[in-house]
């Protein structure tokens, strides 16, 4: 009865739905026997089917007439085929309208059917989107605030994990400036992808901003750029941190001005665009500080585990529902199928969501060409391996999953309302040709008159492959688990015995294991803390796995008796099923033609690296190696942070060769180290030779790490100065000599120094780094202590002193006034000795200089040095600071402004004024100009040297998740300094 039910609902005329009385008399049956039915199956009574092709046309008609009476568009509706009557009409209109009303921000439009049918057309292209009542509203928001700001909205900066959805954000944004006014229809939406020719900066550059005739070779005629296309529109950068610095300074001026020349071009073009760009990178560590600041807003999408498992359950409904109605077949997802889509970890987000269910769906398809069944079935066996392993979460998300399925599982049918919103075809989308391509296969097959049995076998492997390779283009996009770390999380023993039962695993089946190791110790660990509280873990697949992986079963096996034998417990079957589908899942993944190879990075100081590199892959034929190059005035902690990601992408599993040029580049193997646990060798004073050899050597399979290093070094290419692995083998060259610049940020005064410096000291010592740090930089003196290692340190210069001991202190007050250019000159020649000054350190804490005396929550300032002036006097009025230590912060805020975090500045004075560490907080609920941006939160510091630790505690309160918006929340003081 089930399936004559459903064969009468897929074959209903959409637009007039059979309700359940005309179905059980169509059937002989009960009216609520039918609905008894309809409701197991999960399908939606006949009024809610005719509103999802009801609603869009109703809309649509809106669209063109927003004035149209409901009698004229009761018949329009007629003649579209609908039989549906006057009172319906206007019931479901005000339906529509009541349930697609939209605050306009704080415009308070008049609540009349006119505002909500203009809420409606300006909200069309976000009402789609799961999540827009949820984990997205405020991204949402966002989003239609930076399109309806006038006169033109604002540009905007999207950020998020890859697979997230920041092109289908972007894409919403442009159809909804559409149809809200803000471009005219007719308006193109210009997509660039800055990955696409981020290894020709000159093509990347002509492609954005055109170019004049014989402004290059190759350039034989004048042509428009991307921006001149995207003039009174929206131009769409994706992955726009791989745009060259030189891109980016030439944006700054276009967000700035509105201007820009064509490369080659002296003439000055006026365009108003305006700009949407995504990242899934940290924006302060690859976009330059001017750009950054050029893009008031900001939208940061979540990854799918911080949306709630609803949002996931709608996702996945309305992904099948795609799939439904590209194969025109109902589709049926088991309940266990569906437990394991919303539990499984998906480190490709949203994105490989979608790609998991294609691959379950094509699986399916061809299984229901074989039983010539208009029916799709999706089991745990059409699953990929890593979705079935989301089984195991079931027994602690019971409650909320059994509230979302239910035993039946899921049906979907083809639905024309599916296809409205067009899905990109991205790296996350399998092409709409495999469902075709496998009919057509079939049929051919057929035809030949092939035995069904073969033609199973030959579309099973031939989609199988098809699938494995999608799979790997998608999974090669997701950055892999770090394993640093997996020790505090799980403890020694299971560490050593996950690497004991992997190495066996490895033996037997001849797999990369590597990246089990995280997803096996956690599991491991979670079954033995479920056995110590008593409970068992039944394996409901365990005959299936048996007998579809036999041989990974009886791997699974001998792991699990080293487990029983090293922890003295008694692990059953059960676990070395659970065990086998993790075997699975990196048998499935594994490329076995490629051998993993030594990564190679090349850093310098300013642009070499990239040069370099290209000259070694040029000469030995290949694409091999990653270059980062940092501009004299970055800061290394930005620089380090962009290394560890880099090295992470290019670590094959035999570790990663740093070839550098100096200064501080060199002390970033053991950092690197640490943080990511991936073996790092240092090669100092980079030349283009090294780079060609140490490329040739790490292209070869059978080579190693120290082995590229060692010989590099016997060669006498260089001199190995790898202090990061205490690995200096042979002689050692004379160390160059360092000063560091130091202030809080390590921006303005430390760079400010820096100038100062190399032009003062220039005439007397050419052969000298001077490096710019903050002591707001994540383990500053760890990073003080490396460029001693790696450098003759002969100073620290700055604004506070570190007090690292036995490195002489200069403050920047004896610069400016030159005495301190004479001690740094004797140190230089080694004429004496400062030491650092390291009396009386104290051990307090960040709260303990907060205080309500100086803590203004409604501060009413009209700019930034009424906002000094005002904390600053706090401070000299309670004793904290002397009179002229306010006039030392404006003196120092003239350099640049030090934001700590967005809408959050820390203004600071000299240290020689102050007499006790504190702190002066206020808080501008409407916010004010500073700089180049707004703040909303300021505080002036007061500290003293021996106090400097207390900077880097309050740059980590300040930069934790929401910080600033509890901070403007608080209600009362109470309120407020509990956040600490």
């Amino acid at each position: 009865m089930e399936k004559k039910v459903v064969s009468l609902i897929n074959n209903e005329d959409e637009k007039n739905p059979l309700t359940d009385n005309q179905i059980s008399k169509k059937l002989n049956v009960q009216r609520e026997y039918v609905t008894m039915i309809r409701n197991k199956m999960g399908i939606p009574n006949s009024r809610d089917r005719m509103k999802e092709v009801l609603f869009p046309k109703i809309q649509e008609i809106l669209n063109e007439d927003n004035d149209i009476t409901e009698s004229d568009l009761a018949k329009i509706l007629k003649k579209e085929g609908y039989k549906i009557s006057l009172n319906s009409v206007i019931k479901y209109k005000e339906e529509l309208l009541r349930s697609k009303e939209v605050n306009y921000f704080d415009n308070n439009l008049k609540e009349s059917p006119s505002n909500y049918v203009l809420e409606e057309e300006k909200n069309f292209s976000f009402k789609d989107i799961i999540g827009c009542e949820g984990s997205l509203k405020l991204c949402i928001q966002q989003a239609k605030a930076a399109i309806l700001y006038p006169p033109n909205g604002l540009h905007t900066l999207i950020l998020g994990p890859s697979g997230a959805g920041k092109s289908d954000l972007a894409t919403a944004m442009f159809k909804y400036a559409k149809k809200s006014g803000t471009i005219e229809k007719k308006a193109s939406f210009i997509v660039f992808n800055c990955a696409d020719y981020a290894e020709n900066p000159q093509l990347l550059m002509a492609q954005l901003f055109g170019y004049k005739k014989g402004a290059f070779t190759g350039a034989n005629e004048n042509k428009a750029g991307l921006v001149e296309k995207a003039d009174g529109s929206i131009l769409f950068l994706d992955e726009v941190h791989r745009l060259p610095p030189e891109g980016q300074e030439m944006l700054f001026y276009l967000l700035d001005k509105g201007r820009f020349r064509r490369l080659g071009d002296e003439q000055e073009r006026k365009v108003q665009v305006t700009i949407i760009s995504a990242t899934t990178e940290s924006p302060d560590s690859v976009l330059l500080t001017t750009f950054r600041r050029r893009i008031p807003m900001v939208i940061e999408l979540p990854d799918l585990n911080s949306r709630p498992l609803e949002e996931r359950f709608n996702l996945i409904k309305y992904f099948f529902s795609k799939e439904s109605y590209r194969t025109k077949k109902v589709i049926k997802i088991s309940s266990e199928a569906m437990k394991a889509l919303l539990l499984y970890d998906c480190p490709g987000n949203v994105g490989q969501l979608r790609s998991d269910i294609q691959v379950s769906c094509a699986r399916s398809f061809l299984n229901s060409l074989v039983k010539q069944d208009n029916k799709m079935e999706i089991t745990l066996n059409e699953l990929p391996v890593n979705v079935k392993t989301g089984s195991l979460k079931i027994q602690n998300n019971r409650k909320e999953i059994h509230n979302l399925v239910n035993s039946s599982g899921l049906i979907v049918f083809p639905n024309n309302r599916a296809d409205k919103i067009s899905l990109k075809e991205d790296l996350y989308v399998l092409s709409n040709e495999i469902y075709t391509d496998i009919e057509e296969r079939y049929i051919h097959l057929q035809n030949k008159k092939v035995n069904q049995e073969a033609i199973n076998y030959i579309i099973g492997n031939e989609m199988e492959q098809r699938l494995k390779n999608f799979m790997k283009k998608v999974n090669s996009s997701v950055r892999s688990i770090e394993k640093s770390g997996l020790t505090s999380i799980v403890g020694e023993e299971i560490v050593y015995i996950t690497n004991k039962i992997l190495n066996i695993a490895k033996l037997r089946l001849s797999i990369d294991v590597d990246n089990l190791y995280y997803v096996l110790a956690i599991h491991l660990n979670t079954t033995i803390n479920r056995i110590k509280q008593g409970k068992l873990l039944k394996n409901p697949q365990l005959d299936n796995v048996k007998k579809e992986f036999e041989e990974e079963f009886e791997v699974a096996k001998e792991m699990v008796s080293i487990i029983n034998d090293e922890l003295n417990i008694n692990l059953s079957e059960d676990e070395a099923g659970f065990i086998t589908m993790y075997l699975r899942m990196s048998v499935e993944g594994q490329n076995q033609d490629i051998e993993g190879r030594v990564g190679v990075l090349v850093m310098t100081h300013g642009n070499v690296a990239k040069g370099m590199l290209d000259v070694a892959n040029r000469l030995l034929g290949v694409n091999f190696g990653k270059s980062l190059e940092m501009s004299l005035d970055e800061k290394p902690q930005a620089m380090l942070d962009l290394a560890i990601d880099v090295v992470k992408k290019i670590d094959e599993g035999k570790g990663v060769l740093l070839l550098v040029d100096m200064g501080s580049l060199t002390s970033f193997g053991e950092l690197i180290s640490k943080k990511t646990g991936i073996e790092i060798r240092v090669l100092p004073r980079v030349d283009t030779v090294m780079v060609i050899e140490a490329v040739r050597r790490a292209i070869l399979p059978s080579s190693n790490l120290d082995d590229i290093a060692d010989t590099l070094l016997e060669e006498n290419i260089k001199v190995l100065d790898n202090s990061s692995n205490n690995l200096i083998k042979n002689r050692k060259e004379p160390k160059t000599k360092a000063i560091i610049t130091i202030c809080i940020t390590g921006q303005g005064s430390a760079k400010k120094i820096k100038d100062v410096l190399s032009e003062k000291i220039g005439a007397i010592e050419n052969n000298i780094d001077i490096i710019p740090i903050g002591v707001v930089d994540y383990g500053f003196k760890e990073l003080i202590l490396n460029i001693k290692k790696n450098n003759n340190l002969v100073a620290i210069v700055g604004t506070i002193n570190p007090n690292i001991y036995g490195i002489p202190y200069v403050s920047f007050q004896e610069v400016l006034d030159s005495d301190g250019i004479s001690k740094i000159e004797r140190l230089l020649r080694n004429h004496d000795y400062i030491s650092s000054d390291n009396r009386d350190v104290q051990d307090f804490e960040l709260i303990d200089i907060v205080r309500p005396s100086t803590t203004i929550l409604d501060m009413n300032v009209e700019n930034k040095e009424d906002a000094i002036l005002k904390l600053g006097h706090l401070l000299y009025e309670k004793g904290f600071v002397e009179k002229e230590f306010i006039q030392s912060v404006l003196d120092r805020e003239e350099m640049g402004p030090v934001f700590f975090t967005e809408g959050v500045v820390i203004p600071h004075g000299d240290v020689k004024y102050v007499k006790e560490t504190s702190i002066a907080f206020g808080r501008i609920q409407e916010g004010i100009e500073w700089g180049v941006s707004r703040a909303m939160f300021v505080g002036v510091i007061a500290i003293k040297s021996s106090d400097v630790n207390i900077v880097q505690s309050l740059y980590d309160f300040l930069n934790r998740k929401d910080t600033l918006e509890k901070i403007m929340d608080a209600k009362s003081y109470n309120d407020f300094i509990r956040l600490f």
